[in-house]
């Protein structure tokens, strides 16, 4: 049986920000919003509605943690939380797996690892056309610094 893109993807340690009891984060390729993310839920599950209680009560700690986080490395003002799992369904036979996908909101520029990330969307949809790879020394750096913060306010 294969595994769904999720559950192949739970593996990657170059990626992984921070993991909890139930859920891992990773950095996102794009960071067209600086500090984009993916939270995961690490056992296979299609749908929300399925969540065991713990699993719920420690996605809102995830939250809270995440979002002080950003706002404590990057100065983010507000964030975007999605639960789409459309592309699961685009297979034949849908894998769904339980994630959000993580955009953290700036409304100024950020000047980080030599590089300027300006969310010229602000308080706005954000843009599915934008896209920004950084490279893998940015990327390492901006996981270490959204990983400092998280284990300082997990304390």
């Amino acid at each position: 049986m294969n595994e769904c893109e999720i559950c192949k993807y739970l593996g990657d340690k170059n990626s992984l920000v921070y993991e909890t009891k139930y859920w891992k984060i990773f950095l996102n390729d794009d960071q067209a919003y600086l500090g984009r993310c993916s939270v995961n839920l690490k056992r296979h599950c299609g749908d929300l509605a399925d969540l065991k209680p713990d699993e719920q009560k420690d996605l809102f700690k995830v939250v809270k943690l995440l979002e002080g986080a950003l706002r404590d490395a990057f100065g983010a003002v507000m964030f975007n939380w999605t639960c789409l799992m459309n592309n699961a369904y685009k297979a034949k036979i849908p894998k769904p797996h339980v994630h959000w996908h993580f955009r953290p909101r700036y409304d100024k520029k950020v000047k980080f690892a030599g590089m300027v990330f300006e969310d010229l969307e602000f308080a706005h949809h954000y843009g599915r056309e934008r896209k920004l790879e950084v490279s893998s020394d940015v990327k390492k750096k901006i996981i270490e610094k959204i990983s400092e913060n998280l284990k300082v306010r997990a304390k």
